[in-house]
């Protein structure tokens, strides 16, 4: 007899890993299923895994996703010290308008900081005009030892899965049955008809590289590039939203290598990989986590929620979804798959932030949406 998990995740991303890692410590029997066999490929493989706060005005994405920073430093640190490096990052200005905005930034930055001179980044083996803010809690995670070691001993199986079955309580995914299934699917909406979340793929790169450099703190502007770190040095981005970027580039790292020489000796560097993958975002750009609407059944049963009517949302029983953590993928993780644990084992309400619900009925009013 065929053996029944309590959950199927789907997706061995940074998202995946972090959910399957949440639901094993609470008891759940899970099995974690992707394309691959490779945990961490696409778009978590090819990651800086920079964590680091945001810094801005006061958005509500910014306050979000300073919460996930500091849940995420304390989760790392706890549990899995060695695969995160506590270099601290430094922020730069893009540019002189942006250095004007950094005054403004100050009031609103909540994470600890240090006023950083662009003398002090001198001696820092980096070149800057402007000041920067130094976060000293942030730093970089080896993206795929970290993902391989939250996931070490939970059940994972290769399968390319093209449609999920529901039947008599349980869903069936290829061979594999369980009582739930949780989507960390990433840029790939296939499965389902969930176009009201806006799901969409920006391609990010990373280069690493051999290097003597003495560089002791990560830096971003507008690209990150870490701490030497064991004589390797990673520079990466998210920059292209085309969906087959590699079509339209020779070399992947062009525009990053030329924006790290005015900040870094580049010549100082010998690239020994290089690293491409899609991340996914949402139509906010918050992550989305928690259930999912039967849209089929909405817009059959309630035509009118096209022209504005609100109705009573109809969710698939025991279908999950935890996507659109961007390009900070290691940032949110830890937090939104702590919060969907929680919501799936001990029914807590999802935060309305990233409660996919909020986009549903929006989507339904654009004409255009539905087909």
């Amino acid at each position: 007899m065929n053996k029944i998990y309590d959950v199927i995740v789907i997706g061995m991303g940074v998202a995946g890993c972090n959910m399957a890692y949440n639901l094993k410590n609470r008891g759940q029997n899970v099995l974690l299923i992707d394309k691959s066999s490779v945990v961490a490929t696409g778009g978590s493989r090819a990651a800086g895994a920079f964590v680091s706060p945001k810094i801005g005005k006061g958005s509500p994405l910014q306050t979000l996703t300073n919460e996930a920073f500091s849940f995420a430093v304390d989760f790392y640190k706890k549990n899995f010290s060695e695969y995160f490096n506590q270099t601290g990052v430094v922020r730069i200005p893009k540019d002189i308008e942006d250095n004007k905005k950094f005054d403004i930034y100050k009031d609103f930055n909540d994470t600890p900081y240090k006023h950083f001179s662009h003398n002090k980044l001198k001696d820092n083996g980096i070149n800057s005009e402007y000041d920067g803010f130094l976060f000293e809690n942030a730093g970089v995670c080896d993206s795929i030892g970290l993902c391989n070691a939250l996931v070490k001993n939970i059940d994972k199986a290769s399968l390319t899965v093209n449609n999920i079955i529901q039947k008599d309580n349980l869903w069936y995914v290829g061979k594999y049955m369980a009582k739930k299934v949780i989507l960390t699917t990433g840029y790939e909406d296939n499965l389902l008809d969930i176009r009201y979340m806006g799901i969409h793929g920006t391609w990010g790169s990373r280069g690493d590289f051999e290097s003597s450099l003495k560089i002791p703190i990560s830096i971003h502007k507008s690209i990150s590039i870490s701490a030497n770190l064991n004589g390797i040095i990673k520079i990466g981005a998210t920059h292209n939203k085309a969906k087959d970027p590699c079509l339209l580039c020779k070399n992947p790292l062009d525009e990053l290598m030329e924006k790290a020489s005015y900040l870094i000796d580049t010549k100082k560097l010998h690239l020994t990989k290089i690293f491409c993958g899609m991340r996914s975002g949402s139509k906010d750009y918050f992550p989305l986590v928690g259930s999912v609407i039967d849209t089929k059944y909405m817009l059959k049963t309630y035509p009118k929620i096209t022209k504005g009517a609100k109705e009573p949302l109809k969710k698939i029983d025991n279908l999950y979804i935890l996507n659109g953590l961007g390009g900070r993928g290691f940032v949110f993780a830890p937090l939104m798959a702590d919060i969907l644990s929680n919501h799936i084992i001990n029914n807590q309400e999802i935060d309305s932030r990233i409660n996919p619900d909020r986009l549903f009925l929006k989507w339904c009013r654009k004409k255009n949406n539905i087909s």
